[in-house]
């Protein structure tokens, strides 16, 4: 992988926790957080937004990581996908349909309340956002307020994180590879973020 910012070296008591939690998750430290190192500050606060994002439960979980690996596939975010697809596979969602997210217009395994969301989430990471009132109207009805802003507040730190990953020329590490997973589907068409 070649950053922007070179990885700095993960150092104090912070750091080993880091490292121990990485390892742990991961199997290893990835690169990228030697690169978010650089500001611990911006790392704690990424990395504990993550953790809390996680405790959410008014939205599905497999739709909440469907929309964060759609938005990654729209950007360009290979980390996100990578992990995600990997996350995927250590919850026990339906791998198939993770493998599809990068060309899920065209791939026939995703239900209407799917489509709808991956297409909520392209939606509302292409500038300007050019989500509809009938789409959110659709999913208001179908998966009711609480878990409607759940979805959209996951959305918004899945733009955050994969937009900073690209800017700073993160890329994927290998996640999904270690676990054996098939590759991810070649994107079809793409809408321009």
């Amino acid at each position: 992988m070649t950053t922007r910012i070179p990885a700095a070296e993960i150092t104090g008591l912070y750091g080993t926790l880091v490292k121990k939690f990485s390892v742990k998750m991961f199997g290893k430290v990835p690169e990228s957080l030697g690169v978010m190192w650089h500001n611990p500050a911006v790392l704690k606060a990424s990395m504990g937004m993550g953790q809390r994002l996680q405790k959410w439960d008014s939205c599905d979980e497999s739709l909440k990581s469907y929309a964060h690996m759609a938005v990654a596939s729209l950007i360009g975010c290979t980390w996100c996908l990578d992990f995600n697809y990997f996350m995927a596979h250590n919850h026990g969602l339906d791998l198939e349909k993770a493998q599809q997210i990068p060309r899920w217009r065209d791939s026939g395994v995703f239900t209407p309340l799917e489509r709808d969301v991956l297409e909520y989430a392209e939606a509302m990471s292409t500038t300007p956002v050019t989500v509809t009132d009938e789409l959110a109207a659709r999913l208001l009805e179908q998966l009711g307020a609480p878990a409607l802003v759940e979805l959209t507040s996951v959305i918004g730190y899945a733009n955050l994180t994969t937009r900073g990953n690209v800017a700073l020329g993160i890329e994927s590490e290998g996640f999904a590879d270690a676990c054996g997973l098939k590759p991810l589907a070649a994107p079809s068409g793409r809408v321009v973020a």
